[in-house]
């Protein structure tokens, strides 16, 4: 019987990698369902959307209809509404410093506290919307952010809100807050806090805000409204992803187009994140590419994902883990991992079902 089962699993494992007709694509099915599956989802718009490193060292997947998954490094954990969420789109995922893991779903904020996962709640676990105080949520979560001095802060379609660990707080509702113009951040999507406290996020009406603790700032670099992707890097500029245009850099004084002079610069920038040795990494919607300021100008910009490397060339984001390996997520709801330390540097590998 042991040895019919292994004889099927390999057979199936070797199906797989015949049929998916990716040259260097290696399966991830061994011995067991080590894949990330879709229960739920149908659209393939749908994508494995954010993802991090806790400092457990689990591996966490975000999804836009399937919930989110927990890899341990051998076996994949799949939670939904079924486990607390109070929806199965989830489309930011943020650790904060003790530990809890926060996720951003279409229905407003759950918080996972080590043993379960529940919507967040002012009142004695009751649910009410942090946001307008009713019972019906509805509110669109975007990105999370726990500044220097414990504030967390919520980037949505709605605006921008802030929790001090007592009370959620629209941010524009700041008696303290400088607005001369009257700026009404709204459609948020992403966020950071630099170096000097600065809290930055983009929009996808109103270009990028800078609030420095007391003024809120906007700017429209090329006079663009949509903006994506946001970093701070190891020198301390600011990098914004534009729709369908790159890259542009912010060095503190002027704002800088960053250019390949070619096909990267007409993709949209999902989202752009550092490796330890200092290159900088872009999910578009035109596959992963990577920024190496050390090479010949030529090769700067690198698209490390080749035509048959994904079934899907929109990508949503890139995490490094603790290994170097570098996790991807991109429509279809698929999830993958690339090597770059292999022979020939291009080996990925897919985490999610055929």
């Amino acid at each position: 019987m042991k040895r019919i089962k292994y004889f099927f699993i390999l057979w199936q494992g070797l199906a797989c990698l015949a049929s998916s007709g990716y040259g260097q694509m290696k399966t991830s099915l061994k011995s067991g369902q080590l894949s990330l599956i879709k229960s739920q989802s149908t659209n393939p718009g749908d994508n494995v959307h954010c993802g991090l490193q806790d400092r457990k060292g689990n591996l966490w997947f975000a999804t836009t209809a399937d919930g989110v998954f927990r890899y341990n490094g051998k076996t994949f954990t799949n939670f939904t509404t079924k486990n607390g969420l109070n929806s199965n789109g989830i489309f930011a995922i943020y650790e904060d410093k003790k530990g809890n893991i926060w996720f951003g779903t279409d229905k407003g904020i759950c918080r996972f506290d080590g043993k379960t996962i529940s919507p967040f709640s002012e009142a004695n676990g009751n649910f009410i919307n942090p946001f307008t105080k009713e019972q019906t949520t509805n509110i669109f979560v975007n990105s999370i952010l726990e500044d220097k001095n414990g504030i967390f802060w919520f980037g949505s379609e709605n605006g921008v809100y802030c929790y001090d660990g007592k009370a959620f707080t629209r941010f524009l509702d700041n008696p303290n807050l400088v607005n001369p113009t009257q700026f009404d951040p709204k459609l948020v999507l992403c966020m950071i806090e630099d170096k000097k406290g600065n809290i930055w996020f983009t929009t996808r009406t109103e270009g990028i805000y800078r609030f420095d603790g007391k003024t809120l700032f906007n700017y429209k670099p090329n006079n663009e409204s949509w903006l994506r992707g946001l970093l701070e890097d190891k020198d301390g500029n600011i990098w914004i992803g534009r729709r369908e245009k790159g890259v542009c850099r912010y060095d503190g004084k002027t704002f800088t187009n960053i250019l390949q002079n070619g096909t990267f610069d007409l993709c949209t920038v999902n989202e752009i994140t550092q490796d330890k040795k200092g290159n900088i990494w872009f999910a578009t919607e035109g596959g992963v590419w990577h920024y190496n300021p050390r090479r010949a100008v030529e090769k700067i910009f690198q698209n490390i994902s080749k035509k048959d490397d994904f079934r899907h060339h929109g990508t949503w984001f890139v995490l490094e883990d603790k290994s170097g390996n570098f996790w991807i997520g991109t429509r279809n709801t698929d999830l993958y991992r690339y090597d770059p330390r292999q022979a020939d540097g291009k080996t990925f590998t897919r985490f999610s079902e055929k």
